[in-house]
């Protein structure tokens, strides 16, 4: 029996070939929000807090124990496992939306209530329940599309990151 750790690792390593034999790799999943953008994606390896995590007037990581404290997710496709913390977390990223610091899209790997209610208030599209983990396979700087409206993540181009 193969283990779900062994699966990904093989599944992680046909990507990489793929990537490499190709300038595209497509990940599929469900899309929540629809719409389709194209952008540069920001990849955090762990999950986002919204109350007392993000500044909604610029859009930054302001957690400080976080790996991208100070980054900006403003305008960027938000790639990351999911919400974190208190059910405030879809009023902080709602607020984004209100000030127009919200990413450009989000894609995260666990589905929850939080997560979903947040993207839909952020009003972008959102992918989730991919067939690969995207924090694995998309690398911050990479040029992705979104395409909610058929659950699909593109890969573009490789960033220089």
């Amino acid at each position: 029996m193969i283990s779900s750790e062994q699966e990904a690792a093989e599944s992680l390593a046909g990507t990489k070939a793929a990537l490499a034999s190709t300038d595209q790799i497509v990940l599929r999943g469900r899309g929540i929000v629809p719409g389709k953008i194209r952008g540069e994606a920001l990849v955090s390896p762990e999950t986002i807090s919204g109350w007392g995590g993000i500044d909604p007037a610029t859009g930054t990581i302001i957690e400080r124990r976080h790996s991208l404290c100070g980054v900006s997710f403003a305008d960027k496709v938000l790639v990351f496992p999911g919400a974190k913390g208190s059910s405030g977390w879809s009023g902080f990223f709602q607020s984004t939306r209100l000030l127009g610091t919200a990413p450009a899209a989000m894609v995260f790997t666990k589905m929850t209530t939080k997560a979903v209610l947040g993207a839909v208030v952020t009003r972008v599209p959102t992918v989730s329940e991919l067939d690969q983990d995207p924090v694995q396979v998309i690398r911050t700087g990479d040029f992705v599309e979104v395409d909610a409206d058929t659950g699909t993540v593109t890969i573009l181009q490789r960033g220089n990151g």
